[in-house]
């Protein structure tokens, strides 16, 4: 916008002051040329008026001489012709003398109105002697152009210089302009992408650009301000909500595994049921708070070795994998490098994903981590041989209870995806070659110069509900 608007004005600008500028200086320059021709023929005139007393009264050539002395201090050349065309006085210079000057000469002592030219810098003119039609003799008078020339240029260099001015003028409170509207605009479209990424607590100025523009910020505000209070509303609800149902949830097991002590027959297998759709009703509790912690994550970033949390969790989960005949395994070595993730944040993410894969995967298979580069990021890749899943089940897989069908609370993926794009990454679901399912996590390199780049410590993404 900035430099469309510069354009503009400096194109109008430009149109305007040619079309002002040029015209002036052309006018000027004519008339500059006018008056120094009847400056050159009044001087003409004057020695003319002197040289016909001398021609036609006979009067003694001395005020002749007089203005032909006057007119070489001033830098002219004269020459005084009679009826015959014949020279009578002259200034020292000769440049009022030769073809050009005697052409002049015949045309005005034949009563004619002679084309003066102009040759070699200097202007020639020729004025009778006397009377028009019967002249006594004629002058001719070569003046030099220089004067005249440097006044024109003097004309043509003020009104580039006014045209330059007027075009650096112009450019000033254009790029003025322009950046007084755009620059509140780049910062409320900054804003608003910040508040897309999770910024709830960012706000746009008010007090910069056009009242348009202000308005137009504080409207955003005030749409900030009510998004902000819903999204926390709504994450307040589910933590106080999944907090309050621990309690009467675990009283309540407690009393079922009483009772089903106590019970026997169909009775039991009852009471059993029972227990489980309790510890199911638990675990979605659980991880609802889970969510619940996730989205309220402002995390700071810290170097996290992938590689040796991929190790620890391995090892952690081993004895759960082997109890269900899992095969859990680290795939080959991929670079040590440390990524930007915010304290404890990959161990949650390894947790949900090694937890899905084992519930998934049938007794005998198998669940392997890799990782890997691609540019500043590290790639991380949790592939297991399970059943793996529709693309219907994919598209919805981080959405919080997007898959029906999961085994278990339908949680663990979506607190992975608030997890990972809290912090700057990415993460989608790809099939496994030869039947299964593939996490695929991109992390940010932690970087010493700018330990930032994951943009976590201020991007809080809201976890995608569609």
């Amino acid at each position: 916008m900035t430099r469309r608007i510069t354009w503009t004005l400096l194109v109008l600008t430009s149109v305007l002051l040619v079309l002002a500028v040029v015209p002036l200086a052309v006018s000027l320059t004519a008339r500059e040329r006018v008056a120094y021709r009847d400056s050159q023929r009044a001087a003409t005139r004057v020695i003319a008026a002197a040289a016909e007393e001398h021609l036609s009264d006979n009067k003694p050539p001395t005020v002749m001489r007089q203005e032909l002395d006057a007119a070489a201090r001033a830098g002219d050349c004269a020459a005084v012709y009679d009826a015959s065309g014949r020279v009578v006085a002259t200034t020292s210079c000769t440049a009022a003398q030769g073809g050009e000057a005697e052409e002049l000469v015949e045309d005005v002592l034949a009563g004619h109105e002679p084309e003066p030219p102009e040759n070699e810098g200097r202007l020639v003119a020729a004025e009778p002697a006397g009377e028009v039609r019967q002249p006594a003799g004629a002058v001719v008078l070569a003046r030099s152009a220089g004067p005249l020339d440097a006044r024109i240029a003097a004309i043509w260099g003020w009104s580039a210089a006014i045209g330059v001015a007027g075009l650096t003028a112009s450019a000033l409170l254009s790029v003025r302009l322009a950046r007084w509207v755009s620059r509140p605009l780049s910062t409320l479209d900054a804003s608003a992408r910040r508040l897309g990424e999770g910024a709830l607590d960012e706000r746009a100025d008010v007090g910069a650009g056009p009242p348009e523009v202000r308005r137009l910020a504080a409207t955003f505000n005030t749409m900030a301000a009510r998004t902000e209070a819903l999204v926390h509303g709504h994450r307040a609800v589910i933590a106080d909500v999944s907090h309050q149902l621990r309690t009467p949830l675990a009283a309540l097991r407690l009393r079922l595994d009483v009772l089903a002590a106590d019970a026997g027959g169909d009775t039991a297998t009852e009471f059993v049921a029972a227990q489980e759709e309790i510890a199911r009703l638990s675990r979605l509790v659980d991880g609802l708070l889970a969510v619940a912690r996730a989205e309220q994550t402002t995390p700071s970033p810290t170097a996290v070795r992938v590689d040796e949390v991929v190790a620890e969790r391995v090892a952690a989960w081993s004895p759960v994998a082997e109890e269900r005949d899992v095969r859990l395994t680290v795939g080959s070595d991929g670079p040590a490098l440390p990524v930007a993730l915010g304290a404890g944040h990959l161990e949650q993410i390894l947790d949900n994903l090694i937890a899905n894969a084992v519930d998934a995967v049938p007794a005998g298979g198998s669940c392997t981590l890799d990782r890997g580069t691609l540019g500043d990021a590290v790639r991380v890749f949790v592939r297991d041989d399970g059943p793996g899943m529709t693309d219907e089940a994919k598209a919805v897989a981080f959405r919080r209870f997007g898959n029906p069908k999961a085994r278990g609370a339908g949680l663990g993926l979506a607190i992975v995806h608030r997890l990972v794009t809290v912090n700057g990454g990415t993460a989608r679901l790809e099939d496994t070659p030869g039947g299964g399912l593939t996490v695929v996590l991109d992390l940010h390199l932690w970087r010493e110069d700018r330990p930032e780049r994951a943009g976590a410590s201020r991007s809080l993404p809201v976890l995608k509900e569609t």
